[in-house]
């Protein structure tokens, strides 16, 4: 019993000296007075996309949000792109350091002009949750991974100490870094989010997954040198920054790994006797299924058998059209099902037509179907 309250008392005694190491300036601000107001949001914020949301839209259809999430996007952006601009011009575009750069706590104004950065920064982590609150009530679970839970759900804790005891200096690097990543991320889910029209113009869209693991492995090779070399900046923050950066990059290799490699093999397993794989239901494009486009396929294009099956034309044989779910069933021809220009389930008319290019689309950053 007595060597447990020699232990919290040695406990409580790292902690109070720790914590005069504190920045007076941020003394005041919103939520930097303890870390418990931020820790018991993060642990909120599971409990609801994991386990309150879940249950509360069990019973209920999922809701749209294509407006809200066009305009939440793009404010998001702007925001991304101000903090960005903040964390550039109060030090990294004007004299920091990348090799190595301690923590100014005078009063200057770019000092202070940081340290406001930072704390806006901490505060945008908040604004993320939102990510995961629309994935929940748009039932879109599959996207509530537990890569994507922990990534929303340690930053803010994580940043909270930045901005309490450094905010400036070197580990500010992984917020430009960061802001930077998140004006390209939300730009993409801003045009995912206006319609399949628009998906063309986001080919990219596999690529942001790479696009973060370069940024993970910037900001911990960018972190981990200061235990090399001689810098008056506490290396305490670099193993924390740079732990962060090595998870991360495991985290989402991990994913990327599974969802591409998966989606590959799966390809090429589809990929039989010249048939395109895709996503489509009994209708491909250039139609390689069941007779569709271009005449392949028992020559059949719109119910066009072009002098083929039994010498007919436009699906008709001996007087009768006869159909039966696509398929050419008696002396031949072309039944619905599976049209160029209008059958159901099938084509390129069809309504849930995505285009080859979107199919290798991650589950992290897809926001539409």
């Amino acid at each position: 019993m007595a060597s447990n309250v020699s232990l919290l008392g040695k406990v409580a005694d790292e902690y109070s000296k720790i914590w005069e190491l504190r920045d007076p300036r941020v003394e005041g601000w919103m939520f930097m007075s303890s870390p418990l107001p931020t820790f018991l949001i993060c642990i909120t914020y599971v409990f609801l996309v994991k386990f309150a949301g879940p249950k509360f839209m069990e019973n209920r259809k999922p809701y749209e949000f294509r407006n809200l999430l066009i305009i939440y996007n793009f404010i998001q952006v702007l925001f991304s792109t101000w903090l960005f601009y903040e964390l550039g011009m109060s030090g990294w575009f004007v004299g920091y350091s990348f090799r190595c750069q301690p923590v100014d706590y005078s009063d200057s104004p770019l000092s202070k002009s940081m340290t406001y950065a930072c704390w806006w920064y901490y505060f945008s982590k908040f604004t993320e949750f939102f990510d995961t609150f629309f994935f929940v009530l748009r039932k879109k679970y599959q996207h509530v991974s537990v890569l994507h839970v922990i990534h929303h759900g340690i930053m803010p804790m994580s940043v909270w100490f930045g901005v309490r005891f450094t905010p400036g200096g070197h580990s500010t690097f992984f917020g430009l870094l960061n802001t930077f990543v998140h004006i390209i991320m939300y730009f993409y889910y801003m045009v995912a989010a206006m319609g399949p029209q628009y998906q063309k113009y986001i080919w990219w869209k596999k690529y942001l997954t790479t696009f973060q693991m370069v940024q993970f492995v910037c900001i911990f090779v960018h972190a981990f040198q200061l235990l090399f070399i001689d810098c008056d900046y506490p290396k305490v923050f670099c193993l924390w920054i740079g732990g962060h950066g090595v998870l991360f990059l495991f985290l989402f290799s991990d994913f990327y790994k599974k969802s591409y490699s998966s989606k590959r093999r799966a390809l090429k397993a589809r990929t039989e006797n010249g048939k395109l794989a895709s996503e489509y239901t009994n209708g491909h494009a250039n139609g390689y299924a069941n007779g569709h486009a271009n005449g392949h396929a028992n020559g059949h294009a719109n119910g066009h058998a072009n002098g083929h099956a039994n010498g007919y034309t436009n699906g008709y044989a001996n007087g009768s059209t006869i159909h039966m779910n696509g398929h050419a069933k008696s002396n031949g021809h072309v039944e619905k099902n599976g049209h160029l220009n209008g059958a159901a389930n099938g084509f390129l008319a069809a309504a849930k037509f995505s285009f080859p290019c979107f199919l290798d689309g991650d589950a992290l950053h897809s926001k539409i179907e």
